[in-house]
């Protein structure tokens, strides 16, 4: 029986039950970052489903490893059977904003390599349209990122804030910065998108699309709404 107060655990461990029953034991899967995805950690080892995990952050490898769980390199880990991620902002088509934790470039490698992608999240992560809510973050080297942001600004988005770790820039794992880019209210998403990835200077955005198989959606009563991509 689940014992939570906060509504969002609530929603969050909602989501991360419904996750973990699609695991198969003995699997290897993949793990991307956020208090979500550590729900779905703390429930493989409440149940003691025996899997090998790929971890798209330093965070998440260490809550798995304090929870006795096998770590692999995701170069060596042989295929990924799925991958189990959260989002920042998922919309009908499935469509998602991820990176708020500043990871996306780790969790995009992993949700590439994995046979099937799902995403954990609450409700109130879906919108009508992508950056209604959260600005797509995008990682770009930190070699002249003023000249990168000024790329951006030049007619692809409104503004690129560089994100900050107290006074100092905010660096990602891979020793790169992260520009929070506001999505323009129209146009496409995908053409963005992109755009974005063509830009010189930037290593790679938020947006993930046509990637998501599954995303399920805890609320905070408890309950789960599933939306499934046609098709996947």
């Amino acid at each position: 029986m689940r014992r939570v107060t906060d509504p969002k655990d609530a929603a969050r461990a909602a989501a991360a039950e419904a996750a973990v029953e699609r695991i198969e034991p003995g699997s290897t899967i993949g793990l991307g970052s956020g208090r979500a995805v550590w729900k779905v950690v703390e429930q493989i080892h409440a149940r003691g489903i025996e899997v090998r995990v790929a971890a798209a952050s330093v965070r998440t490898e260490q809550i798995a490893a304090e929870a006795g769980i096998e770590l692999v390199d995701l170069d060596t880990a042989g295929p990924l059977h799925l991958a189990i991620d959260g989002a920042d902002e998922v919309d009908s088509r499935l469509r998602l904003i991820k990176g708020g934790g500043g990871a996306l470039l780790r969790e995009k490698l992993i949700a590439a390599a994995a046979e099937r992608f799902f995403v954990v999240a609450e409700t109130d992560k879906k919108v009508r349209r992508l950056g209604e809510t959260f600005a797509v973050p995008v990682e770009v080297v930190r070699f002249g990122w003023r000249t990168t942001r000024q790329r951006l600004v030049d007619g692809m988005v409104p503004e690129a804030k560089l994100r900050l770790a107290g006074d100092s820039p905010y660096v990602t794992d891979e020793g790169h910065v992260i520009l929070d880019c506001a999505v323009p209210p129209e146009g496409s998403i995908e053409e963005l998108a992109a755009a974005l990835k063509a830009t010189t200077g930037v290593v790679e955005h938020g947006f993930f699309l046509g990637m998501a198989d599954e995303v399920l959606l805890g609320a905070p009563d408890g309950s789960l709404e599933t939306l499934s991509s046609p098709g996947r």
